[in-house]
């Protein structure tokens, strides 16, 4: 899995708001045959919850359902397992991060549990203080 990348909640909502200034980069970062994406079930809730309550995206969840049967069907989905429960302690205990901040390190621990070190996101702030990983900007 050298080449696999994880891809956060941004950067799945974005590929199909055509709207957003960050669709295109979105697109081609999706696009690109030289990683092979995955993305965890916490990112999945989160992609569910921003879709159906987003006003200006107006989706119901039947077709966030559809949206996200197509994203699955290519793209892995990551649980968290025992391994990722004892890394996220450690990290937690590591870097200390407080409020919404400890749903990233979730995200973060699941990816490296399954020996993932790389995550795409357009969030910089959300990932950049955990050491572990690489931090692809789309």
């Amino acid at each position: 899995m050298s080449n696999s990348v994880l891809l956060d909640t941004n950067v799945l909502i974005y590929a199909i708001d055509a709207d957003s200034k960050f669709h295109d980069q979105s697109q081609k970062l999706l696009l690109n045959q030289s990683y092979e994406f995955v993305t965890t079930s916490k990112n999945i809730s989160e992609f569910l919850v921003v879709l159906t309550r987003a006003e200006s995206l107006k989706i119901s969840v039947d077709q966030a359902l559809d949206i996200l049967q197509d994203f699955t069907e290519d793209i892995p989905i990551l649980y968290p397992n025992q391994k990722s429960s004892m890394l996220f302690y450690e990290l937690l205990r590591k870097y200390n991060p407080s409020g919404l901040k400890i749903h990233d390190f979730e995200i973060a621990v699941i990816a490296l549990a399954f020996n993932i070190k790389c995550i795409a996101s357009f969030n910089e702030s959300d990932f950049k203080q955990i050491k572990e990983l690489t931090l692809i900007l789309p």
